[in-house]
């Protein structure tokens, strides 16, 4: 070794011999050929860690230049930068070419590229396969550089994740294909939730510093298009490695334009993904000379040398690359054992566990037992602990540490034997270490250890409760994100229901857990538990998987919510609801502020039934002939049927091998047809769940199936995404008719009443209307067009109508797009009604025999049940958004005006409701003492009705445009509006006198009335004035905005003046010298406003320290520290106006769905 490199190393020797753990250090020099097993073994010997660290670096001062190299990309690679960085000016120059390791041929820059993506290191005994890592070589750089696939394919365990981990240790490929990095996600079986969590831990990878968003993806599609901006625009030219991927859907969601490379047992996973595709098969087994290989490299003999049973070895082995590392691993340590492990492997000595497995391995039992009897007696039963582990988890240390009670260091230690004898896996990135097992050794494990699966899953979760609470778990802990994912799960399987309800039931839990990975997860595991959870309480259980499902949207939004506070707006019988209170009333006594929902009970809920039966997304429900069965299918591969007015499960078959897409009883109830995804047509007994016949004529996902009304001569219409619609004979093998004419996927069809005509729908945007005879097209609807009419028109909107049904009598179809439900009239071509309840797309709606309800099945994992006629009736019945409010001592009286046009007053309290009059106003507003109502229309009219004998004073002072605001003064005599004519009228109706202030601009669209005869006025200008309504006299004017001020108050000591303007900003100034004092709502770093829209309104307490704002939903804010005391959440958005008492304790608003909310601060 150099002089410089030497005393370098001398130099710094004390500073290694505390940090390094030498067992990480080890496994790479050994890797990279300067370190042997002689001498690791030598190093382990000592005692403790840092006398370890002192006989290695005394080991590599007596060896040359390259030792010393890969000494330092050992610690490099193992998180030691500011270690390597001491050692970096005494690297002595070495002789191989390109910086790279003599032996490995790796630079320290793929060092780096790979340990910051992840990639694993080679296993501690590694054999080359130079001509499939080659062949991949080549896929990859096909891609040349855009969005494509190459898939590694082949059995479990014959190497693929080695081989794509070897194809990317190469300077040249990464410099010349993917500059921008390498990323690997071990992905493995999954459900939605785990996939979710797998994109969530990549996104936040990818995005370290937090510049794209603060808070993880909600859903699927949300991480899906995050990872898509990410590699695009942060990551760009870079590869995406997919390690053993089972499904196709799981594969879509990481469909995003990138270049990736996966590696799967099932090359046709693929078919689903757009885009060039290239394959490399990896035979199943290991040739015979690579299995000596690997032996030989084991017991550190050449291959020539080996003695005759090691071909018999290899022959026993079946050629598996982890059944060879097993043996290989046993005979490093005991090296004279060859014919007693050859004998174990022949006699079968270690009897089959696993009567059946997905896995074709018949020496692996074998292999796996050999190798756990061999382990020291001391660390058996750490072994037997991990029986626990899910597949494609990977494990924290001190999950462990806490498990055994012990410390880092020597939980490492007993760790690192396991993986020593391939019996375990680490995966190391930085200082970070995580464990995990092959797949076949959790089956082995789980199925050896049976009997004491409870036991070990009930230590777990004892030795848990010693070291943390569940809501405390602080998200800097290294083992948080482990505990608040399986904790729940360690429960179930100890049969531990108490503790289990306990947690799922805890406000606390939720609070902690969603704050940190959203809602998706705990709805999975209400509903995978429900089962337990119900033995307690189904009502209670169904409380909190509501309350999770319909705050879905709030629950992983930054800042996080108020948990408590969206407990309070639940039903008062509600769980959730009775421990948010509890909470509320102690956190009051301390200084909190919360509010109560006191008119909540008038809000009723449309759904007759709400059932679950999936474990995933619903993509359709249909009723039998006789509405007494309900059939549903999904994403879970399932068709279920369960009684309509109970929900009570009566046949669960597994009808597909990929996601079932719609179902259909037949008119006699005989039979269900289901399609699927895997372009198959099922027909199956819908008693039995007996498979009658199977079609499979379309060329891409068959998303719609139908049965003819009538079983005289039954035929069945299925629809694809090939863009044809088929009718079938069940009496014939091949399809009867093909029908085109929709441009893209036909989503639904169904047969009109007397089965003349069927009706198909598309994502091309159009309703359609077919001959079923001669299958020619009869009508053609625009779906699109009504989306377009609504509020803020896209014109790029996209708009792909999913399914349809008729009304008995045939005069009606529904149709379903986006979250919305419509129903039309078939001659007319108009809309009778629209109603909004579920929280996502709206996959299948369905009328029932009768007409009097209809289905609705959705991706929130539910199937709601409706009354037709509630539904019509109910969205004709919403309030406008134009009240007045009169607070009396304890009455709350509301002035309201409905889509019919009829002026209403409502009893806040009781909920009572007196109709007055019908009229075309676009303001109105009451009385202080409830004896007149004014209100105002689009043409600048003025009316007052006497409410005891109905007599109308019109003003004569019209506006020339519309009038936008109304107010009495307190002794009722005069009247004030403002309007579009940028003029405010002071009208002493009883005089019949009027005052008119001109000075603003444009649009006056609100006014405040002060003490002393004063008026605060705000304009689209951005100005806002004060007034004297007796002389006229404007006496101040302000310019706070550059935007339109939409609302403003001043403090009641008049020291403090608040606006807030289209720029989505609230602001309070000094009256005095007009500093601004607060800016309560500036921009998120997310760009998005933190009221979620315009701040349209906000007032002062009569003591000024707080302040209220409505705008996306309601806001109290702290006017002497600028922040947020609290936020109620409306179920709609967009609230115009906020009305409080004179004690600032009640507040009433109306959102944009038309509810009313009367709210009441608790005490």
């Amino acid at each position: 070794m150099d002089a410089k490199a030497r005393n370098c190393l001398l130099q710094h020797r004390e500073a290694l011999e505390k940090d390094i753990k030498t067992s990480y250090i080890m496994d790479h020099m050994i890797s990279d050929g300067f370190l042997t097993i002689s001498e690791e073994e030598k190093v382990r010997n000592e005692p403790t860690q840092q006398q370890r660290a002192a006989m290695l670096i005394k080991m590599i001062l007596k060896k040359d230049n390259d030792s010393y190299v890969s000494f330092y990309n050992a610690l490099l690679h193992e998180g030691y930068k500011d270690l390597a960085a001491l050692l970096h000016d005494g690297i002595p120059v070495v002789s191989s070419s390109s910086g790279k390791d003599s032996v490995s041929g790796i630079t320290s820059y793929v060092r780096t590229v790979l340990c910051e993506g992840g990639v694993p290191q080679r296993p501690v005994v590694f054999v080359t396969r130079k001509k499939l890592v080659n062949a991949i070589q080549q896929k990859l750089s096909k891609l040349k550089g855009e969005p494509g696939w190459v898939t590694i394919h082949g059995m479990a365990g014959c190497g693929k994740s080695v081989l794509a981990a070897e194809a990317v240790r190469d300077h040249s490929l990464l410099e010349g294909c993917f500059p921008g990095g390498v990323h690997w996600v071990s992905v493995g079986k999954q459900d939605k939730s785990g996939l979710l969590m797998k994109l969530q831990n990549l996104c936040t990878r990818l995005d370290q510093d937090e510049s794209f968003s603060q808070r993880l993806p909600l859903n699927i599609e949300e991480a899906k298009d995050r990872l898509r901006i990410l590699m695009l625009r942060k990551h760009p030219r870079s590869l995406l490695i997919l390690d053993d991927v089972w499904d196709s859907w799981v594969l879509k969601a990481f469909d995003s334009q990138c270049q990736i490379l996966l590696t799967t047992r099932d090359k046709s996973v693929t078919d689903s993904v757009m885009g060039p595709k290239y394959v490399v098969p990896v035979e199943s087994s290991l040739g015979k000379e690579k299995g000596l290989e690997i032996l030989s490299l084991f017991v550190n003999m050449k291959k020539a040398d080996l003695p005759e049973q090691a071909h018999s070895i290899i022959k026993e082995c079946k050629g598996s690359p982890l059944v060879v590392s097993l043996i290989g691993a046993l005979l490093r340590d005991f090296p004279n054992r060859w014919e007693y492990y050859l004998k174990q492997l022949q006699n079968k000595q270690f009897k089959r566990i696993r009567k059946s497995s997905s896995y074709d391995y018949e020496a692996l039992d074998e292999a796996m037992s050999i190798s756990v009897e061999m382990l020291r007696e001391d660390i058996k039963d750490y072994y037997t602990d991990l029986s626990i582990l899910q597949k494609d988890v990977k494990v924290p240390t001190k999950v462990l540490c806490i498990l055994w009670d012990m410390e880092t260091e020597e939980v490492e230690d007993i760790l690192q034997e396991f993986v020593n004898k391939s019996l375990l896996f680490c995966d190391r990135n930085g200082k970070s270490f995580r464990y995990y097992l092959h797949d076949l050794q959790v089956d082995f494990l789980t199925e050896k250890n049976c009997s004491q699966l409870q036991d070990l899953h009930k230590k777990i979760i004892t030795q848990f409760q010693r070291y943390h609470q569940p809501h405390t778990l602080s998200p800097d802990q290294e083992d948080c994100m482990y505990w608040y994912n399986f904790l729940a799960y360690h429960m179930a399987s100890a049969k531990m229901h108490k503790e289990l309800c306990a947690l799922m039931f805890s406000l606390d839990w939720i609070k902690a857990k969603t704050e940190l990975v959203g809602p998706a997860h705990l709805i999975h595991e209400f509903v995978e538990y429900r089962h337990i959870l119900d033995e307690k309480d189904c009502a209670v259980s169904e409380n909190f998987q509501e309350f999770l499902s319909l705050n879905g949207h709030l629950l992983g939004r930054q800042p996080f919510p108020n948990i408590v506070q969206l407990g309070l707006c639940e039903p008062e019988t509600s769980e959730v609801y009775q421990q948010a209170k509890l909470q509320a009333k102690q956190e009051v006594d301390n200084g909190m502020l919360y509010l109560e929902w006191i008119n909540k009970k008038n809000i009723t809920n449309l759904s007759r039934l709400v059932v679950r039966p999936h474990t995933d997304a619903v993509y359709h429900a249909c009723f039998s002939e006789d509405g007494q069965r309900i059939a549903s299918c999904g994403a879970d591969k399932t068709l279920q049927v369960f009684k309509a007015e109970t929900g009570e499960k009566l046949l669960e078959i597994k009808a597909h091998e990929d996601e079932v897409l719609c179902c259909a009883f037949s008119t006699d109830d005989r039979f269900i047809a289901t399609c699927s995804v895997d372009k198959k047509v099922k027909i199956w007994n819908s008693m039995t769940g007996e498979l009658v016949h199977t079609y499979d004529e379309h060329s891409e996902q068959v998303n719609c199936c139908h049965f003819t009304n009538s079983s005289h001569h039954l035929l069945l219409a299925t629809g694809s995404s090939d863009c044809f619609l088929k009718l079938w004979d069940l009496n014939q093998k091949e399809c009867r008719n093909t029908m085109f004419g929709h441009t893209n996927s036909v989503n639904h069809c169904r047969f009109s009443p007397d089965d003349k005509l069927l009706a198909s729908c598309s994502a091309d945007g159009t309703l359609k209307l077919w001959d079923a005879t001669s299958a020619n097209e009869r009508k053609s609807i625009n779906v699109k067009q009504f989306f377009l009419n609504l509020e803020d028109p896209q014109e790029d909107m996209e708009v792909i109508v999913k399914c349809c049904s008729w009304s008995a009598d045939g005069a009606r179809i529904m149709v379903a797009a986006k979250n919305k439900i419509f129903l039309w009239n078939t001659d007319s071509r108009s809309k009778v009604a629209d109603c909004r309840g579920h929280l996502s797309w709206v996959h299948g709606v369905m009328f029932s025999p009768d007409g009097s309800s209809f289905l609705t099945s959705s991706d929130d994992q539910t199937i709601r049940l409706w009354e037709t006629k509630k539904v019509c009736k109910n969205s004709a019945v919403m309030l406008k958004q134009e009240v007045d409010v009169v607070f009396q001592e304890n009455e709350v009286m509301v002035l309201a005006v409905d889509h019919i046009r009829r002026l209403q007053l409502i009893n806040g309290r009781t909920g009572q409701i007196d109709y007055l009059t019908e009229a075309q106003v676009s303001c109105c507003c009451l009385s202080p003492h409830l004896q007149y109502i004014a209100f105002g229309d689009e043409n600048g009219a003025i009316e007052i009705l006497e409410l005891v004998n109905n007599r109308i004073f019109q003003s004569r002072f019209q506006h020339k445009k519309t009038v936008w605001h109304i107010q009495f003064t307190a002794d009722e005599k005069t009247l004030i509006s403002s309007s579009d004519d940028a003029e405010i009228q002071v009208w002493n109706w009883q005089l019949d006198k009027c005052i008119f202030l001109r000075g603003h601009q444009e649009t006056v669209k609100d006014f405040r009335l002060l003490k002393n005869s004063r008026l605060l006025s705000w304009s689209f200008d951005g100005t806002v004035k004060v007034w004297n309504i007796i002389t006229g006299n404007k006496e101040k004017d302000f310019v706070c905005h550059q935007g339109t001020v939409l609302s403003c108050d001043i403090s009641h000591d008049a020291t403090k003046f608040s606006s807030t303007s289209a720029d989505k900003t609230a602001k309070i100034w000094n009256v005095s010298n007009g500093e601004l004092l607060h800016l309560c709502a500036p921009l998120s770093e997310e760009g998005a406003a933190t009221h979620g829209g315009w701040v349209t309104d906000l007032c002062f307490s009569p003591d000024g320290k707080m302040l209220i704002s409505a705008g996306g939903y309601i806001k109290w804010w702290n006017v002497v520290t600028g922040e947020s005391s609290q936020t109620f959440y409306t179920n709609g958005t967009n609230l115009k106006k906020i009305h409080v008492s004179p004690d600032f304790k009640t507040y009433v608003t109306v959102d944009n769905l038309g509810i009313l909310y009367i709210l009441q601060t608790l005490e």
